[in-house]
This record gives C-alpha cells, structure tokens and sequence, in this order.
C-alpha cells in the first residue's frame, strides 16, 4: 500500500506539473511575461530575451498537491494513521507553508522585474529582511511543535550541541543560505530542475531509511515535479522558474533536510547549491581584495559557460556531481 501511494503521487506531481504548461506557458506569453536578460550574463543569453518566467508555478501546485493527496490517503488507509508521526506531519505542512511564502516573496520580485520594469526587482536588504522573517517563523513552528534540539549531526565530527548558537545558524546559513544558494543556481536552462530532482531522490531514499514516510512524500512529489518541469524548462527552455520557483524549491529543500532532523544533509546532497554559493563569495572578496577575478564569471555554471561548456554539459556534470553528494549522504545515514 505504502509503495502504491508513493508511485501515486509521484505520477500525479508529475502529471500535473507537466500538463499544466500547456496552459500556463502560452497565458505567459500571452500577458507579456518575459524574462528580462541583463547585460551581466554571458551575451548570447540575450537570445532567450522574452522567454516566459514565474514558471514555478507549474510544478509549485504539482508539490503541493501531490503531497497533501498523498499524505490524506495514506492517513485514511487502515492502519496508516497510526504509522504517521505527528511531528514529522508538523514539520512536513509547516515546510511547506514556508516553500509557498518564500514563493510568493520570488513571485513579487518577478512582478517587479517584468510587470513594473524594474530588472533588480527587490533590494538585497527588502529580501532578506523578508527571508530572515520567514525562516524565524518556520523555526519557531517546529520548536512550538516539540522539535527543541540543539543537536547537528555532521560527518566525521558526530553530534554537535551548538546550545543557542543553533537558532542563528540554523536561520542565517540553513535556512536563509540554502535558499539564496537555489535561487543562484537557477542560472542556465534545465540546471536548478536537474539538480533538485537528482537532491529530491537522494532525500527519498534516506527518508526511507530511516521510515521517514511524510519525508518520502515530499521528495517524490518534488522529484516528479521535477520531471515534469523539464519537459518544459530544459534546453532550449520554453519557460523559466523564476524566482517564484526558485526560492520555493529552496525552502522544499529546507523542508526536507529539517523534516528529516539532519539539516546539514542539505550540504551533503546539495553540493552544487554549495559551490555556486561559495564561487560568488570567492569571487567578489577576490576581486574586492586584489582587484582579479578568479573565475571568468560567477555563479561558477557561467564560469564554465566562458569556457566553452554547452549548457547541456554542465546540466549533466553538475547533476553527476549531486548524485554523488546523494551517494555520500545515503552511506552516512547508513553508517550512523
């Protein structure tokens, strides 16, 4: 029965990410809402100039709805109430509660680039006073809920108390960072969607392994949504995410990694969010301190752009490279 629900809704996320752009893709067009391609990137970008955006909303409903319908299922199965544990049912709603506001904070930054022609959209500070708002609030739901501990497991070093000094780890570089990390890997067609669907399987299978069901719910529904997304988003796209999807896919991937207890997991199977992080810090401190760049440009997937790579060639080393971080995050659980 479990298997059967988990297959349901992986279909069903799929399904309803992937038809769903038949509609949305052409009311897109339809209203005028292109993509603006500022002159930092690489200027061949300047050809996907138009191309319709906001289109996280295709696999946003897949997700949510394909959890909720899910989890209801499974609930009202003989037997499947009693399986289903009320905290991770607290941490999986309120995960999503919080993907679906840090949404609506990308969607009014994209309504602000296309609809009222501001192409930076939101100030730096506007975001993440709104981001830290919302990461203060999920927080506080899970420890309201019970979940009070203190506690991050990282590999070789084992379990860490960070006493309060977790709070503002956990909002600023958890929470906070792996959502602005997203949000900067949505650069090329197909990378964002890639990745996360190869991250979503990773957390599937670890919260298999620890009988994580409502954890295994959402992975495979953000894992068909996925799927379902690329049909649409991959190269050359006919839509992009936007911030409405990114920063929703953030705050899934938040979800996940403290739904199952272990944030730190999201460093682990999230490799590539990382590393694009980390070559825009390099680069601007490189570049503020010595006046050089280390790389041709930042994030790092354009880097590699400059130097000739397809954007479907960097699509597929940098999901090759999250399936290890998944493999090397599925032998630690195993190893604990």
């Amino acid at each position: 029965m479990r298997t059967f629900i988990i297959l349901t809704t992986a279909l069903l996320s799929f399904g309803i990410t992937a038809l769903m752009g038949f509609w949305l893709i052409p009311l897109l067009r339809k209203v005028k809402y292109g993509q603006t391609i500022l002159d930092i990137g690489p200027v061949w970008h300047k050809n996907k100039q138009g191309t319709p955006t906001m289109g996280g909303f295709l696999f946003i409903a897949g997700v949510l709805v394909a959890t909720t319908v899910g989890y209801l299922v499974y609930m009202s199965a003989d037997g499947g109430e009693s399986e289903l544990s009320p905290l991770l049912g607290t941490r999986l709603f309120a995960g999503m509660v919080m993907a679906m506001a840090f949404a609506f904070l990308g969607f009014v930054d994209d309504y602000i680039k296309v609809v009222k022609k501001r192409n930076l959209g939101l100030t730096a500070g506007q975001k993440m006073v709104m981001q830290i708002l919302i990461s203060a609030i999920y927080l506080s739901i899970l420890y309201l809920a019970g979940d009070t501990s203190t506690v991050l497991w990282i590999p070789v070093i084992g379990p860490l108390d960070l006493g309060l000094f977790y709070y503002p780890v956990a909002l600023l570089i958890l929470v906070v960072g792996t959502v602005n990390a997203v949000n900067l890997t949505d650069g090329i067609d197909g990378l964002a969607s890639s990745v996360t669907f190869v991250v979503s399987l990773g957390f599937m299978v670890i919260a298999a392994i620890l009988s994580a069901y409502e954890m295994q719910l959402l992975a495979i529904a953000v894992a068909g949504a996925m799927l379902g997304f690329l049909i649409w988003n991959f190269h050359p796209a006919k839509v992009f995410m936007g911030d409405t999807g990114s920063m929703f896919l953030g705050g899934i991937v938040v979800a996940l990694g403290f739904g199952l207890g272990l944030p730190f997991l999201i460093a682990i199977l999230g490799i590539i969010y990382l590393v694009e992080t980390l070559s825009v810090m390099l680069q601007v401190a490189s570049f503020k301190l010595t006046g050089k760049r280390i790389f041709k440009m930042s994030p790092i997937h354009h880097h590699f752009e400059m130097c000739g790579w397809s954007e479907v060639k960097i699509v597929g080393v940098f999901s090759a490279i999250t399936a290890i971080g998944c493999v090397l995050g599925v032998w630690w659980i195993v190893s604990l």
